[in-house]
């Protein structure tokens, strides 16, 4: 009687390690790779960030447009003038008391 003849395990085991690898690697790219979870996680706590210096800039911006709109020829707001006088120019009144 003849032997039945057995197909060798390696190519089955090696099929299994291939496949294996590659769904590991598939899966490590897809959560820490350049485009995966956490570095969508990333971008989006910068956004965040950048959104907030975006509001604070802008809103500093406006309050210097607001200032300089109020030193104009148009429109002159005696109080700020006086101010930056007395800050550029250390001006002050006969009747004021400087104290440091």
């Amino acid at each position: 009687m003849s032997k039945p003849s057995r197909k060798p395990a390696f190519s089955g085991l090696l099929f299994f390690a291939i496949v294996f690898s590659a769904s590991v690697y598939f899966t490590f790219a897809a959560v820490q790779g350049n485009y995966g979870v956490f570095r969508r996680a990333e971008i989006e706590l910068e956004a965040k960030k950048l959104r907030t210096e975006l509001a604070e800039l802008t809103a500093e911006a406006e309050r210097m447009e607001n200032l300089t709109r109020r030193l104009s020829d148009d429109y002159l707001d005696i109080d700020l003038l006086d101010q930056q006088a007395r800050d550029i120019l250390g001006a002050i009144r006969p009747d004021e008391i400087v104290v440091n």
